[in-house]
């Protein structure tokens, strides 16, 4: 009989697959339940989301519930202010002025901004504050990028920022989960099967939960599945998320952004190619400095 060894190497692989399962359990028990919530994310900040998804939401009272918390009200001014929002405008210094400038939408981005901010300070995840600032400074290029792609195609420029924004709820879910099984940072590949696997489905809860519009929950869901025809609610969103996500990756590289976008059924879709990707960015290089600064990028 074969004696078999034991290395150092196999324990801690089995040790991985361990942490990989019982960390997989955890978000399939987490997401089976009504009540999915991204943990230290401030409760002004759902306040904010449960008032601006109300129909009957009074201007008064969207400012009472932003003036409550003065981070968030300075955010919501830096965004009304910014180049993007109001090109060679008069700037506004009350929060009133700010708020009916501003569509509910980017009240709503406003909101998840200062949230990630609160967030990334929190103590308990200082071992990945790193991860947590590459993939929020991710989201907001993202974000911006949706912002003048839609403002392009003569769509919702708000929308289109509140959903590059929060494109990336369901990689961040994983990423503060993950802090209490530390072996899954030790193998890359076994946790970006993970997130690979469970964003999508965990995006999905939690903007159900932030009472988000099917149409930006659908674009969220959806926008990686490249067997999508673009129709339906949320299509044209979706083809806006992945052109951006697309962009966020290769506008710097020429080869690799013609490549992306000759494949990319979603360019096709909205009329994009490797050119006209390139002169949108150029022409509007200003408005994605701005935005990603208003947003705290």
């Amino acid at each position: 009989m074969q004696k078999q060894v034991i290395t150092t190497e196999s324990v801690s692989q089995r040790n991985v697959s361990t942490e990989a399962f019982e960390f997989v359990r955890e978000l399939a028990s987490e997401l089976s339940a009504s009540t999915i919530k991204l943990p230290s994310f401030p409760d002004v900040a759902l306040q904010v989301q449960r008032v601006l998804s109300e129909d009957s939401a009074s201007t008064e009272r969207v400012v009472r519930v932003l003036g409550a918390e003065p981070m968030l009200a300075a955010r919501v001014l830096s965004i009304a202010n910014s180049a993007a929002i109001c090109p060679g405008g008069k700037a506004v210094t009350d929060l009133r002025s700010a708020v009916t400038r501003l569509g509910f939408d980017a009240l709503r981005a406003a909101a998840v901004s200062f949230a990630m901010v609160q967030l990334r300070r929190a103590k308990k995840y200082q071992t990945i504050e790193r991860q947590l600032s590459v993939l929020w400074q991710h989201s907001a290029l993202v974000a911006a990028l949706c912002f003048v792609i839609a403002r392009r195609k003569g769509g919702s420029a708000d929308t289109a920022l509140l959903t590059g924004l929060v494109h990336g709820v369901g990689k961040l879910y994983i990423l503060t989960h993950a802090v209490g099984h530390p072996w899954l940072f030790g193998d890359q590949a076994a946790y970006m099967r993970i997130v690979r696997d469970w964003h999508g489905n965990i995006a999905k809860a939690l903007l159900e939960n932030w009472n988000m519009a099917d149409e930006i929950v659908n674009a969220v869901h959806s926008y990686e599945d490249q067997a999508r025809d673009g129709r339906g609610q949320g299509g044209q969103l979706a083809d806006v998320l992945d052109v951006a996500d697309t962009l966020s990756v290769c506008k710097d590289v020429p080869e690799l952004l013609q490549e992306r976008i000759a494949a990319s059924k979603a360019a096709a879709r909205l009329g994009f190619n490797a050119e006209i990707c390139q002169t949108l960015v150029g022409e509007s290089a200003e408005e994605l400095t701005a935005l990603r600064e208003a947003l705290g990028s």
